[in-house]
């Protein structure tokens, strides 16, 4: 029987896990997949369980670092205790601090990379063992992992690695049919834009100089990265797999 694709993006009766699921673009998708029948647990740090319930369609939320290695064998057992096994599992979490190369300290370096890199590689790794055959995972990098852009250097290096995690994921997990796929976003308009170092007072003209070197004429929207997300999770991606989707606004064109 054939399926419309609207019947496609229905993840009626699917498990996802959202890191980072409390704002941003992490929020915004978990609410989208909650919308779309899935039955969400979200990470943070923080606001957890308020996220949880402004989600709805009865979300779980559960507090962790994903730097912390054993917050990854919680969530995973969360997982099996609440649902047996989970169909998508998006490794979100993120933290950006722009500094140039001569100005980036071993403890920001140290930090980008515990978050951005390893947090993602051990959440995978936590996460496969009660993945379900033919599962999605979706993993968050960002433009600038492939292009240059100022004082990004300790940043794009730590999400550089896990799109390279991502294809040798795809390939390590074909004989279970679980898809890797890469979630590359341009600049988009979110909390973390507040953590950029950028005072209130320049916020405009920086606002206004990204919106000038994107094609589309404007910073992206999160729940514009959420549709892109469920596109990546849901059976409307089914023959896609190890793949990088820049959802910038034409941006990666340079």
């Amino acid at each position: 029987m054939m399926h419309s694709p609207f019947e496609m993006r229905d993840l009626t009766g699917k498990t996802a896990v959202v890191t980072g699921g409390t704002s941003g673009i992490g929020r915004a998708t978990a609410e989208l997949f909650a919308s779309q029948g899935a039955r969400v647990i979200v990470t943070g740090r923080r606001h957890v369980d308020q996220a949880a319930r402004e989600i709805g369609n009865d979300a779980i939320g559960l507090t962790g670092d994903v730097a912390d290695i054993a917050h990854h064998k919680a969530v995973a057992s969360l997982v099996k205790e609440k649902f047996g096994s989970l169909d998508i599992y998006m490794a979100n979490a993120g933290i950006i601090n722009l500094s140039p190369t001569l100005d980036v300290s071993v403890e920001d370096y140290d930090r980008h990379f515990a978050t951005n890199t390893r947090g993602v590689f051990f959440g995978v790794q936590a996460i496969i063992p009660v993945m379900r055959d033919g599962g999605s995972i979706i993993v968050t990098s960002s433009l600038a992992a492939t292009r240059p852009l100022d004082a990004h250097a300790a940043y794009a290096g730590s999400k550089a690695a896990v799109s390279a995690f991502a294809r040798n994921w795809a390939k390590e997990l074909q004989s279970r049919r679980i898809r890797v796929n890469v979630l590359s976003p341009g600049p988009v308009h979110t909390p973390i834009v507040g953590k950029l170092g950028v005072t209130e007072a320049d916020k405009p003209a920086f606002l206004g100089l990204m919106a000038s070197m994107i094609p589309a004429g404007r910073l992206g929207e999160a729940h514009e990265l959420a549709q892109a997300a469920m596109f990546l999770a849901s059976d409307a991606s089914s023959f896609v797999n190890g793949i990088e989707l820049h959802v910038d606004g034409g941006m990666s064109l340079g």
